[in-house]
């Protein structure tokens, strides 16, 4: 690979088993830095990798074969003839959700509707497979809840199960009401992609972010639309995301040791230590300080 390996660094998949070897693997590369990420997988396995933000990169064959699927694409992977083990160069703020299901089980899922999916079919089943394509609204909207999975831990490979459920559901529907959404007014995808401007700006504002009046009118879209489609796609209301983004960037930042309580307060738009500190242990049940101390 001729990428400069100073910018290169290693990453891991989060990876949640949702039934016998079927798994869902979430990656997020919120640094300036290419991540490197691999995992074993053999040729009894069907690959479904999503791309909901930035470019990732797949080498095969030692870097010799390249793939690229890039924001809002998807591809899926099988070849019964050899491994296609997964190398992958995740891009600077990209994120990537992949489903990994062995193809027995995948040819369970669809056994009464094999005939209409191509490399289901007897002629083509030892023959190897790549498609990419456009991820829907609908689609989208599944690969987010997983993204942004904030419920109770002890719920997530149910609650993982579900949407990759769903989200190869979605993959395969070729009815006539294939671009009917869940929720009506996302049925323009338009209005998906102002809600993740949305989600962008909060963040990249978080110290002072925009009412949510400030939010709608930025956007484009009406206050209304705003608060359901954010609520659809991310699980959560604006500012409790939010609130979520900035405990979430202000553990990190007190797991470096680089900054003090207040410091990290300031960053993430608390103008005084006291209401960050009791900001954080209604997030976390444990104040700043003591975190720290609990780590080092």
């Amino acid at each position: 690979m001729n990428t400069n390996e100073k910018s290169i660094a290693k990453g891991a998949f989060s990876e949640t088993t949702i039934g016998d070897g079927f798994f869902v693997l979430t990656y997020q590369n919120e640094d300036n830095t290419i991540k490197v990420i691999e995992r074993e997988t053999d040729s009894s396995y069907i690959q479904f990798h999503f791309c909901l933000k930035g470019e990732s990169k797949f080498h095969f064959n030692n870097g010799n074969y390249t793939l690229n699927v890039i924001e809002e694409m998807s591809l899926l992977l099988y070849n019964p003839q050899r491994d296609l083990p997964i190398h992958l160069e995740v891009q600077p703020n990209s994120w990537l959700v992949s489903v990994l299901v062995p193809i027995k089980k995948f040819h369970g899922l669809f056994s009464q509707e094999a005939d209409y999916i191509t490399f289901l079919s007897e002629d083509n089943k030892d023959k190897k497979y790549y498609k990419d394509g456009k991820i829907s609204p609908s689609m989208a909207i599944a690969l987010n809840q997983i993204i942004n999975f904030n419920l109770n831990q002890s719920i997530k490979s149910l609650y993982f199960k579900g949407k990759a459920y769903e989200i190869l559901s979605l993959y395969f529907n070729r009815g006539e009401d294939a671009n009917i959404e869940q929720c009506p007014f996302l049925v323009d995808e338009a209005n998906v992609i102002k809600i993740r401007q949305a989600k962008d700006i909060i963040i990249n504002r978080m110290v002072e972010p925009p009412t949510l009046q400030e939010l709608s009118d930025e956007i484009g879209l009406g206050l209304k639309k705003l608060k359901e489609g954010f609520k659809q796609i991310y699980g959560d209301s604006v500012y409790s995301f939010l609130f979520d983004y900035k405990m979430e960037v202000a553990r990190k930042l007190l797991e470096t040791g680089s900054h003090n309580v207040n410091e990290v307060g300031l960053k993430v738009g608390y103008s005084t230590s006291s209401h960050f500190i009791a900001a954080f242990k209604k997030k976390y049940g444990i104040t700043p300080k003591k975190y720290i101390q609990s780590i080092l």
